[in-house]
């Protein structure tokens, strides 16, 4: 009897090139993920801001400079007050912001990221 036994498993190149593409994946997350926390860490921010009571009645600059303070707090460097959209709808204050970072891959190659959100939680 002769049989013929097929060997199976991953050749050694395959195992480079998945370690390869790994590691390119690792350092991309590593690059967005903390970008994505600053993202909540603001989201957070402008609702709490449009739904402090005591801002009621504030005026753009006043809402503005609330917003400031938390982010200084959180350490949050994506955006500032005057990037903020400010509005009301009846008595509630409605902040919204948009902003984008761009990720460098290679040669002429690059991940855009659109962030955006508002304080009534519809984005």
């Amino acid at each position: 009897m002769n049989s013929i036994r097929r060997q199976r498993g991953i050749t050694l190149s395959g195992v480079i090139l998945t370690g390869i593409v790994l590691v390119l994946l690792a350092i991309m997350a590593f690059r967005i993920v903390p970008d994505v926390f600053d993202y909540y860490a603001l989201l957070r921010d402008v609702k709490a801001t449009a739904q402090d009571v005591t801002l009621r009645n504030a005026s753009v600059a006043e809402i503005r400079l609330a917003f400031e303070k938390r982010i200084q707090i959180d350490s949050v460097t994506s955006i500032t007050g005057k990037d903020l959209d400010i509005s009301k709808e009846g008595n509630e204050i409605v902040i919204a912001f948009a902003y984008t970072r761009k990720y460098p891959l290679f040669a002429n190659a690059s991940l855009l990221i659109e962030f955006e959100g508002d304080s009534s939680g519809a984005k």
